[in-house]
């Protein structure tokens, strides 16, 4: 089995899963923080015991596995989100995902997005075509606290604001066409975005930092303070909004 048909089968496969959970749990009328947190454990324990089993050598990084530091030894390192998006699962919304990727000595090589709810698994080895942009462009944000970097720049180039859930449905999002543009500003970690990341940079997406730098995947501290994927189109348009929203230097 090659890696990217390992990665959508995984993906996929935890997706049922989770979908499974949350049926059983919710006609026990469980709360959604307790749907969530036991989706977790139920698709993080699949996907190490999976990716322990199929792939043996490689490293593997996890939003709900203990780091033993181990991973930072090899050059293909698996980073999987078992559910991108706990609330969203958990309130039965469908803006939530599981991100599966392999990141080769820094770099996010491949990747798998599962939009359980939605019926996809987007991969980075069978990208999507872009569609047409829209017009007005749209901006993804979060449906809770939109950043103040991605609202300024919405308004600077006349972007229509789309609130949604998790990272990785945000960033399939504009793989897909329902936007064009996500500026996250608030931080992240690496399983945020390994996998959304891969599938957009195969897509033919601008995905990088906010300041334009490369994002690198499998650094010992796995805080990735922000990033931007979007479409190739609009880079210049945003980087400028950005530029002028950013506060003056104190004198």
């Amino acid at each position: 089995m090659t890696d990217g048909d390992l990665a959508a089968l995984l993906a996929g496969e935890a997706g049922e899963l989770l979908q499974a959970s949350r049926s059983r749990l919710m006609f026990r009328d469980e709360g959604s923080k307790e749907i969530g947190m036991r989706g977790d454990a139920k698709a993080n324990n699949y996907l190490c015991k999976m990716l322990g089993r199929l792939r043996p050598d490689d490293g593997l990084l996890s939003e709900e596995r203990k780091c033993d530091g181990t991973r930072m030894a090899k050059s293909r390192v698996w980073i999987i989100d078992p559910v991108d998006g706990t609330r969203e699962y958990g309130e039965a919304r469908d803006d939530w995902a599981v991100h599966v990727a392999l990141c080769v000595d820094g770099a996010p090589v491949l990747g798998a997005v599962a939009l359980p709810d939605a019926g996809l698994v987007l991969r980075s080895d069978a990208p999507p075509a872009l569609q047409p942009l829209n017009d007005p462009p749209r901006m993804v944000v979060s449906r809770t606290r939109p950043a103040a970097e991605a609202v300024a720049v919405a308004a600077a180039i006349g972007a229509d604001l789309v609130p949604m859930g998790s990272a990785g449905a945000k960033a399939m999002a504009v793989v897909r066409g329902i936007a064009d543009i996500y500026l996250h500003s608030g931080g992240q970690h690496e399983w945020d975005s390994a996998a959304p990341v891969a599938v957009a940079l195969a897509a033919g997406l601008h995905c990088a930092r906010l300041d334009g730098t490369p994002l690198v995947y499998n650094c010992d501290d796995t805080y990735v303070h922000d990033l931007l994927i979007c479409r190739k189109e609009l880079v210049g348009a945003v980087m400028k909004a950005l530029v002028a929203s950013a506060p003056s230097p104190r004198t």
